[in-house]
């Protein structure tokens, strides 16, 4: 991975996202991100280059299906948050990301192994602000584990 190397002389930060599996699949196909119900703000945290690693929680939103996976990863294109009209009224904040082919990865296989959960009993307690920084050694062990293929471009 790329071992917090720079992007014009920007350190290059790794996020973990939240949202269902049904969903990460949309933004996968149409190549964008979404967090927190559509907010800008969230987006603006991020900067091109950056590493996304989505983890969901359930496979359906509203479901109590305990999915429990890291879902989809990938590096942020360049370009600012963008609306988009999805319809009845609904026109969220999204940011483009270059994803990369992966499998998804249960975190129970994780927690004892990530900075971020290791020996904590709440351990899901962070998640539920929809975006939240990693570590970039966490960012790759979850990375390894879902057998990710790093994409190193990025467009203009």
């Amino acid at each position: 991975m790329s071992g917090g190397a720079t992007r014009t002389g920007a350190p290059i930060a790794a996020w973990i996202a939240v949202a269902s599996a049904e969903h990460v699949r949309r933004g996968r196909a149409g190549g964008f991100m979404q967090v927190c119900h559509g907010k800008a703000a969230p987006l603006r945290r991020i900067r091109p280059g950056d590493r996304v690693v989505y983890y969901s929680p359930t496979d359906r939103f509203g479901a109590a299906d305990g999915l429990k996976s890291f879902t989809a990863i990938g590096t942020v294109l360049p370009g600012e948050p963008y609306q988009f009209d999805m319809g009845d009224g609904f026109i969220p904040f999204r940011r483009d990301v270059s994803w990369w082919p992966s499998e998804e990865a249960p975190i129970q296989l994780l927690l004892d192994r990530l900075e971020l959960t290791a020996g904590v009993r709440n351990w899901g307690y962070p998640f539920r602000f929809g975006l939240l920084p990693v570590s970039q050694g966490d960012f790759d062990r979850i990375a390894e584990a879902m057998r990710a293929a790093v994409r190193e471009e990025l467009a203009a």
